[in-house]
Formats: C-alpha cells, structure tokens, sequence
C-alpha cells in the first residue's frame, strides 16, 4: 500500500495523487536510464581504433554539425554528395570539430530519399554532457541528440556511431565524405612530361651535369634516438655537414654555408634546448621571445647598440631597428615610398626579397603594410640570425649568395632589398647582383641601403664608383638617391628596364647577355653564371607585363595561362588554377577552420610541403599566418604561378633536408607527398625531416591514400605525438596529429655532423 502525500491545500494524504507522482517519476527515470544504456553501449575509446584499416569506406573520427549545406541551399543530388570536393583527396568534413577549442556539435537531423544511407561517426565527450529526453513514441522514429565538446585538448576523446535514415527536408545536412575519383572535379594530376609545365628537375638539368639521385635505405623501425651533433638543437643537417665541408678546396665563395647534404639523411631526432616552452604568440613574437627558445647572445652584444636584438629578463626583445633604421623600421619602409612612390607598398610591390636579412625587423614591419618579404641569410651558429626571424613570426630562409642560383624562379620578386648588407656586389664581373637580376621583375627595383651611399670614407667611394659602373652596363636606371635624416642613413634605388632597348644599345656586351638557351627558370643546384637574361616580349609572355595589384592579383589566373595549355588536373589550364583555389577555400574555410582542433590564433609560420597553384595558402590570406609554398623539383613547376599571384615559396627535394632551423613551424600541411616520397626515397627520414622543422604542439595536416595515412600515423604514434583526427573514405584519407614533447633517451652520433 502507497503511502500519501501530504496536499498544499489542507494537509492531508492523497493516495492517488502520490500514486500518480511516483509512476510519473519512475516513467521518466527508466527512460533516462535507457538513453544512458543506448549512448554508452556504442562509444568506443579513440585510442583503441584499430589503426590498420580494413575497410577503405570506414569514417574514423568524426564530428558532425549542420555547415555542410549554405543557409540558402536546399539539398540536392548536387549539392549534397561529392561535387563538394574538387580532387581525389578529398575534403575533410566540413563540419568535423575536435581539437584546442571548445566546439559544439549541432543539433543534427540527417534526411535522405538515398536507398544506401551514409555511416556517420560522431565525437563525444562523456563529461559535462547535457542529457535530454527523448520522446520515443513518436511514429517517424526520429533520433536526436545534443552534445557539446568542451576543450578536448587534454581530454580522452570518445566516438560513436550511428546510421541515420529519414524524410527528405530543406534543414537536413549531410556528412560531406571522399568522393571516388569518377565524382572528383578535379581528377588525379596529369604527367608532368605530358602537361604544359615542366619540371623543375627538368629545367635545371638542362643547365648543369645531371646529379643521380640519392636514395636512403628503407628502414621502417621505430626505435628513435635522439641526434648526437655539434650544432645539438640547432642542427640542419644539409648545412651542418661537417665532414663536407672539411674537404672543400676553398671557402672563398662561401662554399662553406652552401648545401651539403649528407648521402643518407639522419633519422634520428633533435634534441630541445633546455627550458624551451610554447613560442610566443604573433604579433607579440615580433617584440620579443622567449630567451630558452633560442639561447643565443652573441648578436645582443655585437648589436645590441643598434636595436636589433636585447636580453631582456628571460625575454630577447626586438625593438624595431636595426643598424640602418634605429628609429624604427616602419620610418624606413615610409622613407622609402616617399622617395619611390611607385613603390607603392601592398599594392603594386607586394613580394620582396631581403638579402642578409639580420633579424628580418624590415620583413617583420612590412606586414603592416600587406607586404610579404621573404628574408634570407646564411646560418651561423653564433649569431642566429634566420633562427631569431623564424621564432619571431617572420618568413626567413638559411641560403648564402655563393657558387650556386638561388632557389627561386627568374623574373618573380617586386622588390630586392638589401640594408647595409656586406655583399660585394661590384667585384667578378658582378656576378652576385646579376643573380638578383635574374630574380627581378621587369620594372622591379632594387633598394640598397649601404655605406657607400652616404659615406665618404675612400673604400665607400670606391665601392659607390664601381657600383654605378656595373649598374649602367645592367641598364638599371638609379630611380633616387636620398639620405634619411632621422636614420641618418642613405638609401639608392634602382629600377630593372621593361624593355630590351638599352640592352641592344649598349656600346659593349659586358655584362654579357646569356644565351637563349639557357634557362632562367633553372634552380636547382644550377651554377651562377656572370650573364643577363633578356627581358620577355610579347603580350602573352610572363614576366613582359607587371602583374595587377594586390589583392587582386591572388585570385585571378595570370594573364600568361593560356586555356591552350593543360594544368596540372588536366584542365584548361586558367580553368584549373580557378577549380584549385575554389576547391582550397572550401577546404580551409569548412573544414580546416573548424574541424580540425586548431586553434588558429596559435597558429603563425606554416608550410605547405607540396604546393600546386598556391591554393592552400590563398585561401588563408585573411589570417595572421604566413605560408612557405614548396614545390617539388621533380613535379610541374608552377612556383613562378604562385609569385605571380602575390605569394612565394621554394624549390625542394625532400629526399633532402630543408634549409631552415629545428622548431621553425607551426603547421605543416602535405597534400599526397608522403606516397610520392616512398617511391623515391626514405620516408623515415622525411617523418624525422618533419619533427625537426615543426614546433612542438605544431599541427601536421595529411592527405593521402588510406594505406600511407595508416603508415605515418603508426610512425607518429610511436613518437609519441597525439592522433587528433583521421578520416577516410574510398581509398583517400585524412590525417591530422600533434607533435609531442617526447624526445627518445638512446642517442644516435652522427659522425659526419661532429666537429
């Protein structure tokens, strides 16, 4: 017998009522209970995902929301299946979310008049769970669920899985998956011998004695050690060979901080410096950085007078200058439009090449005038110059002005400057500034910032004499020459000619001009050589028109695409350049954004290790980032497509190491590289190529074929690092992981890199 309740109204039991409230009570209990049991009976822990793939149609890690479909779409058979990516890679979904930030999964309901329904996998966090009844009575058996991701940074992440069916509805979203490559818009690339773009391989073994490639033995053990080398964190290992460059003949060109790369490239890992943390965040990093992340102080001694580089408490703080603007560099870039005003800062000039770059503060303050500078000078151990830039946020590059081209395209940078860089410009036969010749647009300028210009001292003088010799005989025209009264330094500029007409009137051919069989484009461990290269003729001939201005120019195909040349996916070539940056900003903007745990703001230097049009890296333009843009030398050679539409990159083989510092990237992103490695050369050696250059808790994006991703995110996990999201779906995949501070104990000595 129940007990009754005691009434609001007079106090007495009411066993009916009390009846009633307990029924209701229990009713609403059991099915709280019930949902429990349903959610948790299909949540499996992340980390015990098989990581061999069977099924190439398996989802692994999932989140959904309702981003996939535009607020003014209904979903069609177009709009809902795979025209939404553009190549075989596929999009990752757009509306996938895990990762640092705090994300809500939306309230989903996925209606479909499709016969197959689509398998959907969907992240969870058991903490903090909103629970809400459901009403199971209702006669379309619909399911909902709300779930919200707190930051799952640190939590263990947990999936479930689900297949939904229902009702054709405008709301409904859908699952944007991999499409096979019948669906794909943009199909797999066309041959590069077959295409329109040659290689870089190609171009530049028609200008030197071909080099065989070196290919590392393919050792797929995990047993990681730690690197022991001289330059212990620092370590490069092309720049830090030490035993080549013992046997040069001569260091009198630099050879010396030239590439040597070692026969087999190490597969060991570096070391951390002691006491290194997170980097600072841009724009802060620009002012200063953590003292640990790069214990160098010989450059605060030697320049610390001259604004370069102070220690500052456990900071180094950068004030701004440098030994030709210490009053600040953003008076000097003024100073120099005011001279120039066609230089036009963002506009018209928007790549610059920075010679003997020293902090790289020009490059670090032109991005206040939407100017990508690209800064370069050669590695020194003492100093650290390129290491500072690097840590700051700021583009740089470890290369020397020695024997060999710069690794860059002819006729691609708007502006080469150089302040007060000891670069003897003048002496055999002006061979070093007829390399920035080379590389100088058709109407470009060259801003020199040097003693020589205000100095009177008797080797200025005649360096100034020798100087505006070799530059008449180039038919660079010296635009202004001015002295900046704050800096109290001097500033020449000088413009390359749009024409061939003073070339052809020249009373000597000295400086010769180079045969027309050689090609400027050549990069590629090419020698210098003391020639010029014609400027381009002809309206539909690159480098003969100056390109539009920024921005402009970032989304336009260049005037030079013909639609009679096939791009790299086949098409029409304008078409693919347009195909490859729609296909990027969806990417980016519906999937990368949100769905791959990343916190952006953290995010600063990145690298896209196997770049086509520049499409990954236009599509993040509107962030606080900056992309070095690689592109094979054995693939079409579209990097002079890339500067063209105002952003730059670099020539490279990864069966090499890269030339910059340990800990220079905060994201790197590899578009089916890792596949076209394991062809040619060891992957092992690239997987330890890419802990060293990525920053601790620094993103790694892959995409690739199911059976690479698989590999690399074995290899990753055995370093420790943490797997945020993979995804596959016919045969392609996705893979999105976190660099560890992990380093192995075992040391491995590198005998070739100990001095």
């Amino acid at each position: 017998m129940a007990l009754g309740k005691h009434s609001k109204n007079d106090g007495r039991k009411s066993t009916n009522n009390y009846c009633s409230t307990v029924t209701l009570v229990a009713f609403v209990a059991l099915c709280l209970v019930g949902v429990w049991m349903m959610t948790s009976s299909s949540v499996v822990p992340l980390q015990n995902l098989d990581t061999t793939q069977k099924n190439t149609n398996e989802v692994r890690t999932v989140v959904t929301d309702d981003s996939i479909i535009s607020k003014d779409e209904t979903p069609t058979p177009d709009n809902t299946t795979s025209k939404q990516f553009e190549d075989n890679p596929g999009d990752l979904p757009e509306d996938a979310t895990k990762g640092d930030n705090s994300g809500n999964s939306q309230h989903e309901k996925n209606n479909s008049k499709e016969e197959n329904t689509q398998t959907q996998v969907q992240e969870t966090t058991i903490q903090n769970e909103d629970e809400k009844e459901t009403n199971s009575d209702e006669k379309d058996s619909k399911k909902d669920e709300d779930s919200k991701d707190e930051d799952v940074k640190d939590e263990k992440q947990e999936i479930s899985e689900e297949g939904k069916e229902g009702k054709d509805d405008s709301s409904s979203t859908q699952v944007e998956i991999l499409p096979s490559g019948a669906q794909s818009e943009l199909l797999s690339e066309t041959s590069a011998q077959n295409g329109s773009f040659s290689t870089q391989a190609t171009e530049s073994m028609n200008e030197k004695e071909g080099h065989k490639e070196k290919k590392g033995e393919k050792d797929y053990g995990y047993n990681w050690k730690l690197c022991n080398v001289t330059a212990g964190p620092d370590y490069i290992p092309c720049l830090d060979n030490l035993q080549a460059i013992k046997g040069l003949r001569t260091t009198k060109h630099y050879e010396h901080r030239e590439r040597h790369c070692p026969e087999n490239p190490p597969t060991c890992l570096v070391p951390l410096p002691e006491g290194y943390q997170r980097p600072i965040e841009w724009p802060t990093s620009r002012e200063k950085i953590w003292y640990h992340n790069v214990p160098h102080t010989k450059l605060a001694e030697l320049k610390g007078h001259q604004n370069w580089v102070k220690v500052t408490g456990e900071f180094l703080t950068f004030p701004g200058g440098g030994t030709q603007f210490k009053h600040g560099a953003l008076h000097y870039i003024d100073f120099i439009q005011e001279i120039v005003p066609d230089i036009a800062w963002g506009k018209r000039s928007r790549v610059i090449l920075d010679v003997g770059c020293g902090v790289a503060s020009f490059g670090g303050f032109l991005f206040d005038r939407d100017v990508l500078t690209m800064s370069f000078a050669p590695k020194d151990e003492h100093e650290a110059q390129v290491q500072f830039a690097l840590e700051r946020g700021i583009p740089a590059l470890s290369a020397v002005m020695g024997t060999q081209r710069l690794p860059f395209p002819a006729r691609v940078f708007d502006i080469v400057h150089c302040a007060r860089c000891r670069v003897p410009w003048h002496i055999e036969g002006g061979k070093l500034l007829l390399e920035l010749n080379r590389l100088l647009r058709p109407g470009g300028y060259f801003v020199w910032s040097a003693t020589p210009i205000y100095q009177k001292l008797p080797e200025d003088v005649g360096i100034w004499e020798a100087m505006t010799k070799l530059t008449k005989a180039m038919c660079w025209e010296l635009i202004a020459v001015n002295k900046d009264k704050v800096n109290k330094v001097g500033v020449a500029v000088y413009q390359k000619p749009m024409s061939n007409e003073c070339y052809e009137g020249r009373p000597q051919n000295d400086p010769p001009l180079c045969n027309e069989s050689d090609d400027p484009n050549a990069a590629w461990k090419v020698p210098l050589q003391t020639c010029m290269h014609k400027v381009p003729i002809g309206a539909e001939v690159r480098g003969s028109q100056w390109p539009e201005e920024w921005p402009s120019r970032v989304e336009k195909p260049p005037y030079w695409l013909l639609t009679s040349q096939t791009g790299v996916y086949g098409k029409p070539a304008p078409e693919d350049f347009t195909a490859d940056f729609e296909h990027w900003k969806r990417v980016v903007n519906k999937s990368y954004m949100n769905g791959l745990g990343i916190n952006w703001s953290t995010v600063r230097n990145v690298m896209d290790m196997r770049a086509i049009y520049g499409g990954f890296a236009a599509a993040l333009r509107e962030m606080n980032t900056w992309v070095m843009n690689v592109v094979s030398v054995d693939s079409p050679d579209t990097l002079p497509i890339i500067y063209e539409r105002g952003l730059f990159g670099i020539y490279h083989d990864w069966c090499e190491s890269f030339s910059t510092y340990p800990r220079s990237y905060d994201l790197l992103h590899a578009d089916h590289l890792f596949s076209k490695i394991k062809k040619k050369c060891n992957m092992m050696a690239l997987i330890a190529e890419v802990d060293r250059i990525l920053r601790p808790e620094g993103k790694l994006i892959v995409r690739d074929t199911v059976e690479i991703i698989d590999e690399v995110e074995n290899i990753l996990r055995s370093m420790n690092w943490e797997v945020r999201l993979t995804y596959s779906k016919d045969k392609e995949g996705l893979l999105c992981v976190q660099k560890s501070m992990w380093r192995p104990v075992e040391v491995e000595t590198i005998t070739y890199a100990i001095a």
